[in-house]
């Protein structure tokens, strides 16, 4: 049987680029691989939405004021035998007014504004192209 886990996945956007960032090995899952902003849904705190925002304040230390919310997807469920996870994946995408403001924290080690369609070039946490098309009109390749 696989945990399930529940959590947001935010895309940065800004001049038809996007943002990944790469995980720290200070991280539980996946150290090494690219992503969006990610993190757990508390499910006694928090909605999806307001985890989108301050996941993206802890992240980047950028507030709701300094980023706007453009879309927010249908959730996908991802699989990952290796760990024994079940993710949900509900997936966000923000235009970013000012990138740089951008301060990422210690859970990543890199960032990189890139084409969509570059995503496959990089070793990402599963399935990361597959959400950034719930929340994008263009498809990737």
């Amino acid at each position: 049987m696989f945990k399930t886990n529940e959590v947001v996945t935010c895309f940065l956007e800004s001049d038809s680029k996007i943002l990944i960032l790469k995980r720290s090995n200070r991280v539980g899952t996946y150290p090494g691989k690219w992503a969006g902003i990610s993190g757990y849904i508390d499910p006694t705190s928090a909605n999806a939405t307001q985890q989108a925002y301050k996941e993206i304040y802890e992240e980047t230390s950028l507030t709701e004021h300094d980023v706007e919310l453009v879309k927010k997807g249908t959730f996908i469920e991802i699989i990952d035998p290796n760990i024994k996870r079940k993710w949900i994946v509900h997936p966000y995408l923000f235009h970013i007014k000012n990138k740089e403001k951008i301060s990422i924290d210690w859970e990543h080690i890199d960032m990189k504004w890139i084409y969509p369609k570059e995503i496959s070039l990089y070793p990402t946490v599963p399935k990361l192209k597959e959400a950034f098309g719930k929340v994008s009109n263009k498809i990737i390749p």
